[in-house]
């Protein structure tokens, strides 16, 4: 920092008396700001990309110039100790004010170290774990210069269509908001002055994942009872536990565009829940409200952003361009730049980036904390945690160590797809491991017969025969395949859902050739697929998303029974794209199907499938087996100030150790506006050795009943409720209690 501005400072913070006290930082801001120029406030407001990746459509600048002027508040897609150190030093030294930027990047599902999707770690049910993994991505994150990922994505998507599921929890209010707030608990942690931790992002706000035909960008219009009760929850939650900042949206919402929205943005983010953090715009989407039709040109694009509420401008230059021409003709107040200024200078006070600015770029501890073993070990057990097992039948896994496997697929032998969409700074060649090096930890060279079959989506039979031969070698038939990574995440929507290019049809002729053979098929995808004809085809299906740098470890840990899966559905598999958008807490119609008749006409059904899914939420096999018993409530009545308590004995009736995801349900029967068949209102997951029982016991209280009417009014109503304590959502209510 210049020696003069620092005297200066110094002055201003010692005038206050803070330098000698606890942190106070809401003072030093305002003191910081009395020095500050109009110009070098929305320079604060101002984020442009350091050109190392791209995330959206490219805009030229000159950044090294903009950071001199003090015009550039954050930096994204700038990563390594070197390259922070070498900018920061320009912020620091160069400009007027000294005052550091903010680097950020999308780490998204890991940062060199990469774990499974997000969606695949959903899976895994499993706070600690998802807690944990997103502590290491922050570790190694931050020992690259970074201060900022733009994660966790929280958006509630019910439809597979939409590319960026795969970033993810899942269709469930309940489990989305719990693993909302693992993730910010994970790269936040419990002191952000601490060099090893980084800015939580809650994005993409909001109701991003409900986009109009699964198009990604695409409109969205919702009640508000259901913006209130369903897709705003999670952001919710994220607020709860302390998250320090915010992503608006690329959509529109009921005829407003997200990155314009004063009614989200301002009256409930702020003034509702009281957000006292800074909100970024996504990639252009302060511009792109000119193409939706809601701002006239870039300067009104600009006016519009600024007073709805998104204090920074990523990527988009309106801002650094127009704000300081909009104040002096009276269209943004000024007090609204400042008060967007000291949200970001809040953060970075909190980070300690005034203290040291250079905390974060250290070349040595860089050296020392990316790729650890112990994250590497991390890495392989999330890959097994969040593989679910779709299908065995006739226990075609775990698999014999003995046998001779025909290993066969496009994905096979990959290095690259295998860490998926939003790899971060993940190495795919260097250091992700495979399905055939993970098989080779487990057998023998003269164990494993190859051939790659085909390519994801070219359509080209040659290979075709030799994987034919080597299934006809081999005991058993192990298959990989699925999507290319970049089939799903940011614009990557699908209308088929099938398994793509050839691959299906090299299955049946491998089923054709060997009919009597065991086949198991290993899925890698960023999104539920239809695989309504594979389940005929094979005899096992292992569902292990992209799951990452161990990944091929990780899922031969479960193939040979290293690990007993657990891990369950958080979207709800359709048996074809025409049931989309299909999941579990969906609302009755006044036709549903009867349980004695469900042939009945003039029901609300289809005349070509079943209602149901091919896999429904939260469903998952094991190795072994689990009886659900004896389910017991402490009342059959409560009042609007108790609780009542749903019991059931969860017993390990088959021959292996294992974990089962117990869930809790409830069915609110009759409300001023209709209620889901079934909501998620708890889960457990538990550890039961063979032959073992226990008595899993939760609680309800009022809070978890309420929701918002149609008047807006978040509340409970005195009524019938049904509950059940069960191993998915496919299930029937057998139990209830009322609420007086």
């Amino acid at each position: 920092m210049n020696l003069k501005v620092t005297i200066q400072l110094a002055t201003a913070f010692l005038t206050l008396g803070v330098f000698a006290q606890q942190p106070n930082y809401e003072a030093k801001v305002d003191s910081l700001m009395k020095l500050m120029t109009l110009e070098e406030k929305i320079g604060q407001t101002v984020m442009y990309g350091g050109g190392w990746d791209k995330t959206g459509p490219t805009v030229s600048t000159d950044n090294v110039k903009f950071i001199k002027e003090g015009n550039m508040g954050a930096m994204l897609n700038v990563y390594t100790a070197k390259a922070t150190r070498d900018l920061q030093k320009i912020a620091v030294e160069e400009s007027r004010l000294g005052i550091p930027i903010l680097f950020g990047y999308d780490v998204i599902h890991g940062h060199r170290t990469i774990f499974p999707i997000n969606l695949g770690m959903a899976a895994s049910w499993d706070m600690n774990m998802i807690e944990n993994y997103s502590r290491i991505a922050a570790e190694e994150a931050s020992a690259e210069g970074l201060h900022w990922t733009f994660s966790p994505m929280v958006d509630i998507a019910r439809d597979p269509r939409w590319g960026r599921i795969s970033e993810g929890a899942g269709e469930d209010v309940y489990l989305g908001s719990e693993i909302a707030k693992a993730y910010v608990k994970g790269y936040q942690g419990d002191d952000l002055s601490k060099n090893n931790t980084i800015l939580a992002c809650s994005k993409h706000y909001v109701a991003y994942g409900a986009a109009q035909a699964g198009r990604d960008y695409h409109t969205v219009n919702m009640s508000e009872d259901e913006l209130r009760n369903v897709y705003l929850p999670p952001f919710k939650a994220t607020v709860d536990v302390g998250v320090e900042t915010f992503m608006s949206a690329f959509n529109e919402l009921n005829g407003v565009p997200t990155s314009g929205n004063k009614f989200t943005l301002r009256d409930i983010l702020h003034d509702e829940w009281k957000f006292n953090g800074f909100v970024v715009s996504d990639y252009t989407s302060v511009n792109e409200m000119i193409p939706h039709g809601f701002a006239k040109d870039s300067i009104d694009a600009a006016r519009i952003g600024m007073n709805a509420g998104v204090d920074m401008d990523m990527m988009g230059h309106l801002y650094r361009k127009f704000l300081k021409d909009l104040v002096a003709e009276g269209k943004v107040d000024e007090a609204t730049i400042n008060d967007a200024c000291r949200r970001i200078l809040l953060t970075k006070f909190k980070l300690g980036l005034f203290d040291d600015p250079y905390r974060y770029s250290d070349e040595k501890r860089q050296q020392e904390t990316i790729y650890k073993p112990e994250f590497l070990k991390a890495a392989r057990e999330a890959a097994a945690a969040s593989s679910v097992l779709l299908q065995n039948n006739n226990n075609a896994l775990p698999l014999d160590k003995t046998k001779t496997i025909a290993l066969i697929g496009p994905l096979a032998k990959d290095e690259y797809h295998i860490n998926g969409n939003w790899g971060g700074a993940g190495d795919r060649k260097g250091k992700s491991v495979s399905v055939f090096e993970g098989l080779q930890e487990f057998l023998k060279d003269n164990q494993i017969i190859y051939a790659k079959g085909c390519d994801i989506v070219k359509d080209d039979e040659k290979g075709f025969q030799e994987a034919i031969d080597a299934a006809k070698k081999a005991d058993v038939v192990l298959l990989v395949m699925g999507e290319d990574h970049g089939m799903s995440g940011e614009a990557a929507s699908r209308t088929n859902l099938k398994i793509p290019g050839i691959q299906p049809k090299l299955i049946k002729k491998i089923r054709e050739a060997v009919p009597n053979k065991k086949i198991v098929l290993v899925l890698m995808n960023g999104r539920p697929l239809n695989l309504s004809e594979e389940i005929s085809q094979v005899d096992a299906i292992l569902e292990a998303w992209f799951p990452g740098t161990m990944g091929g470890s990780g899922v031969c840990d479960v193939l040979f029974g290293n690990y007993n899966p657990s891990a369950k559905l958080t979207f709800t598999f359709p048996r074809n794209v025409g049931q989309v958008p299909i999941y579990y807490n969906m609302k009755n119609t006044g036709r549903p199907i009867p349980d004695n008749n469900p042939t009945e006409d003039y029901k609300s059904n289809y005349i070509d499938v079943p209602n149901t899914p091919l896999f429904p939420f939260g469903f998952g096999l094991s190795y072994t087996t689990f009886q659900y018993s004896d389910l017991k409530l402490s009342s059959n009545e409560i009042g609007m100030n108790n609780q009542l308590t749903a019991t059931a004995t969860i017993t390990n009736t088959g021959t292996v150790d294992g974990y089962e995801i117990v869930q809790l349900y409830v069915h609110d029967r009759f409300g001023s506006i209709t209620r889901p068949v079934k909501e998620l209102k708890g889960f457990q997951k538990i550890f039961l050795k063979k032959g073992e029982s226990k008595t899993v016991s939760f609680t309800l209280s009022v809070e978890d009943l309420k929701y918002y009417n149609n008047e807006n009014i978040f509340g409970v109503e005195p009524g019938e409720f049904e509950i059940a304590i069960a191993p998915s959502s496919d299930f029937k209510f057998k139990h209830t209690f009322t609420l007086k």
